[in-house]
């Protein structure tokens, strides 16, 4: 059974870090291109990063490029999220997910991702 499970979440302080982990069992990794998404309380989940199958290209939402960075590792069927320079706007649950579609960072929301986790908690407190 595909499964993606994530982990890494936690409280931390602004200006502190957290690097967040996707793990990918019962589906081939590298077939697929990989997504973190976040959603705020009573709002959409909104697209944070993306990583092509290969992990050559990435794509990032404006809220987070140049702290955040998306990386994989095939051999442990593993997506990451390193957070830096956290504020308390990036609060949210993350989520990750797999899709066979890229898009840049329109990946999972022009054509839905296939399998999603079912995401970890971030809270950054000023």
């Amino acid at each position: 059974q595909e499964q993606l499970v994530e982990s890494g979440g936690g409280s931390v302080q602004a200006g502190g870090s957290l690097r967040l982990s996707c793990a990918a069992s019962g589906l081939t990794f590298t077939n697929y291109h990989m997504a973190w998404f976040r959603q705020f309380p009573g709002k959409e989940r909104e697209f944070v990063a993306a990583i092509f199958w290969s992990g050559g290209i990435t794509s990032y939402s404006d809220s987070v490029k140049g702290r955040f960075t998306i990386s994989r590792s095939d051999a442990k069927n593993t997506v990451y999220l390193q957070m830096n320079s956290l504020k308390p706007e990036d609060t949210a649950v993350y989520y990750c997910a797999a899709g066979r579609t890229w898009a840049g960072d329109q990946t999972c929301t022009v054509v839905r991702c296939d399998y999603w986790g079912r995401g970890t908690q971030v809270t950054v407190s000023a």
